[in-house]
């Protein structure tokens, strides 16, 4: 059994490094020190400062109640609608406002106060399309809605306070502006099919009407329920006349020849008695009293029972109308009250605040971020490659 020395202990070589060392220290130098010192050097040298304005709104509609909704304890409630939140939401981010912004505010000049030169990361290339100002619209204005309160947060950046609250501003009056117009578009749908149910029942009544003064003209007749009156008096009155003779007759022939004069008379008045009746009756349409038709009758095609029926038609005609001109005419006014009750508007809790000091590019955030996945990227790679090395 042979025993070490300690001078035989002390013989044993150093470590040092090799070759594989020196290359993972490099790689840690290219893929992690590098592009954490690049991302730095760009966010405190060439990096321009950005501000923010901040906006908080909500569409809300106010109702009114009615006079009854109120005697009975109801009473009208503010609330948002989140149908027109989601409306807002996407409007804010469309073409068509960015465009609208820009005629009034240039923001081409705006975002590129910033050297593009300099900041090629963060400052807008002018001119560009439409469709570059509005993605880049899209980089500078975040919206975001506030769960399910319907409360909506506008974040604009520019590079000065100013220019950022006015573009913010700007975006505020224009979400008022196209809220405005929903609500003028919906007012219009509300009465526009109780307007056009308004038009069709005036035309319907003015028909009417001109049917009944059409009649009156032809038959010279203003009312003939009230003609009809008259002649049932005047038949009556015939025919009390009548019944008054015959009795009368019937007296004188107990006493007297029928050649007596006035048992000649008597029958002679009841001749012409009889002949007015029928006359009266044939008037009416009633037809004769021993249910033969006369000539007179025949000829007579302006029988008072056949205007009494024309005029019967055109007064019911004349009443349907005047009752749907009614429930036309109150349901249009009620489209309008409900109109005017209903209001909606975009409320502002938060008006576009002006920055004092800059909030992005978040320089720290930015370089850590870099840092963390650079060095990620660098220990998988790392790690890859010994694992192959090993199985070699």
């Amino acid at each position: 059994m042979t025993d070490n020395t300690p001078a035989e202990l002390s013989a044993a070589a150093p470590a040092r490094p090799r070759g594989r060392h020196w290359m993972i220290l490099l790689t840690f130098l290219i893929f992690v020190v590098g592009p954490t010192a690049l991302t730095a050097w760009y966010m405190w040298e060439r990096a321009a400062d950005r501000y923010v304005s901040i906006a908080g709104f909500s569409v809300r509609t106010e109702e009114s109640s009615s006079a009854i909704e109120s005697l009975v304890g109801l009473s009208g409630l503010s609330g948002s609608s989140s149908s027109d939140t989601d409306i807002l939401y996407d409007f804010i981010q469309s073409q068509e406002l960015v465009r609208e912004v820009d005629a009034e505010l240039d923001l081409r000049s705006i975002w590129s106060s910033a050297d593009p030169d300099l900041d090629p990361i963060f400052a807008y290339h002018p001119p560009g399309t439409i469709e570059d100002l509005t993605k880049y619209w899209r980089r500078m204005v975040k919206v975001y809605n506030v769960g399910s309160t319907g409360l909506l947060e506008l974040r604009v950046q520019a590079f000065t306070p100013q220019e950022a609250q006015r573009i913010a501003q700007m975006a505020y009056d224009q979400s008022s502006e196209m809220i405005n117009e929903l609500s003028a578009i919906a007012r219009e749908d509300s009465t526009r099919y109780a307007r056009d149910e308004l038009d069709a029942a005036v035309e319907r009544l003015k028909t009417a009407r001109e049917a009944i003064t059409q009649f009156r003209n032809r038959t010279q007749i203003v009312n003939p329920e009230a003609s009809i009156q008259s002649q049932m008096g005047i038949l009556s009155s015939l025919q009390s006349d009548l019944a008054n003779t015959l009795i009368d007759l019937d007296l004188l022939l107990q006493t007297s020849r029928e050649s007596d004069p006035r048992v000649i008379q008597a029958q002679q008045r009841i001749e012409a008695i009889e002949t007015r009746i029928a006359d009266e009756r044939t008037k009416l349409g009633l037809g004769s009293t021993n249910g033969v038709a006369t000539e007179a009758q025949d000829n007579d095609t302006d029988a008072f029972a056949d205007l009494i029926g024309e005029y019967e038609r055109l007064i019911v005609d004349q009443t349907f109308a005047e009752q749907s001109y009614t429930a036309a005419l109150a349901a249009y006014d009620s489209s309008l009250a409900q109109g005017r009750r209903q209001s909606r508007y975009l409320a502002a809790h938060v008006r576009p605040t002006l920055a004092e000091s800059s909030v992005h590019p978040e320089r720290i955030k930015i370089t850590s971020l870099v840092a963390l996945f650079a060095f990620l990227s660098w220990g998988i790679l790392t790690l890859a490659a010994y694992a192959l090395r090993d199985r070699r």
